[in-house]
């Protein structure tokens, strides 16, 4: 059975925890989150702050390293 997982890219920053909350509430089983740590390429969407910010709000939240 495949895995829906959507993208956090396509969400709207002004507004992310109501995005955050929709995923909440949807039959996605996770979500896809792109980090972007400064190293490898320039930090301009997810970094740090808003990784636990995520961990916070989401029930499908998953770190893997």
């Amino acid at each position: 059975m495949p895995i829906i997982a959507p993208s956090l890219l396509s969400a709207n920053y002004l507004n992310l925890e109501a995005d955050c909350n929709m995923l909440n509430e949807s039959e996605a089983d996770w979500f896809h989150l792109d980090v972007m740590d400064g190293n490898f390429v320039p930090n301009i969407s997810f970094g740090p702050m808003l990784i636990e910010f995520l961990e916070k709000q989401q029930k499908r939240f998953a770190m893997y390293t």
